[in-house]
């Protein structure tokens, strides 16, 4: 990890230009740089010192994350409040949120974060289907219900399977219009719905304001999605290389009033892919 940190500090001086703020007038992206700690799933057993070091060095303010593995919340929090990172959401399972929602809630506060995330709906592989759905819908208004009590915000996470037709729409359809909209919110990751079959600029449009957070990401261009919610890390390219049109929908989730953006880099090249695709959202204009 240290032998990786200096190159990418170089990366970040020549290629960005320094950690200033998204701030500027005539910017589209106007946010705190966020990442989800996914990105670094190889990195953080390895050294978590390291790898926070190395995403405070490429100007990155906001994370979505949890504990590393050997690592309690408060240890964690700490190490980040001293690189200048919040966490302003957090992750859980699904089967931990729906089985004990007050230990989600413990941990996410003990984190500092606002937000608690689930990305996966149990289910037999490529079959998601509408018994699934409704018992997701059903378990996601609950639990919901107990993080809004405990002043958190629950989001949905969309993994590209929820896209199967259903009546005049889509499964994905059925959890927003069954879901309740005090309870439930929605992270729009961008890469899986267009994977899925999705649009993610019609998505915006229809249902802007059930949208709390959103995973930046980009698939590589003459890629055919599926319903599988899977696709090889390959298919994972800098943020403004692929087929995703990114500026069209940031501009449309800030009208939506998106409140966090996580670069999410699911290749095997995240040093060598965080820095471009960083660069890329600063040169995105209005």
């Amino acid at each position: 990890m240290k032998k990786i940190l200096f190159p990418v500090c170089l990366a970040v001086l020549f290629v960005l230009g320094g950690a200033d703020s998204f701030a500027q007038k005539g910017k589209l992206y106007t946010f705190p740089i966020g990442v989800e700690s996914y990105t670094y799933r190889a990195s953080f057993p390895k050294s978590v010192i390291a790898t926070l070091d190395t995403i405070k060095a490429l100007g990155i303010t906001d994370m979505e994350g949890g504990a590393p593995r050997g690592m309690t919340e408060d240890e964690f929090k700490k190490l980040c409040d001293e690189r200048g990172i919040t966490i302003s959401a957090t992750g859980s399972g699904y089967e931990q949120i729906v089985k004990d929602p007050e230990a989600t809630v413990k941990k996410a506060k003990a984190l500092g974060a606002s937000f608690v995330m689930v990305s996966w709906i149990p289910h037999q592989k490529a079959h998601f289907n509408l018994d699934n759905t409704k018992k997701a819908v059903e378990d996601f208004n609950r639990v919901g219900k107990v993080l809004k009590e405990n002043g958190l915000t629950f989001c949905y996470h969309n993994h590209g399977y929820e896209f199967h037709p259903y009546e005049d729409g889509t499964l994905y359809d059925y959890i927003v219009k069954n879901t309740n909209p005090e309870y439930v919110s929605f992270e729009m990751d961008i890469l899986w719905a267009q994977h899925g079959g999705a649009d993610p600029v019609a998505l915006l449009k229809k249902y802007g304001s059930r949208y709390k957070l959103m995973h930046l990401k980009d698939l590589k261009k003459g890629i055919k999605g599926d319903l599988t919610g899977g696709t090889p890390p390959e298919n994972d390219v800098t943020l403004g290389e692929g087929q995703i049109n990114i500026p069209e929908i940031l501009r449309l989730a800030k009208k939506a009033g998106v409140k966090h953006y996580y670069i999410e880099d699911e290749s095997n090249h995240e040093y060598e892919q965080m820095p471009k695709s960083i660069a890329y959202l600063k040169s995105l204009k209005e």
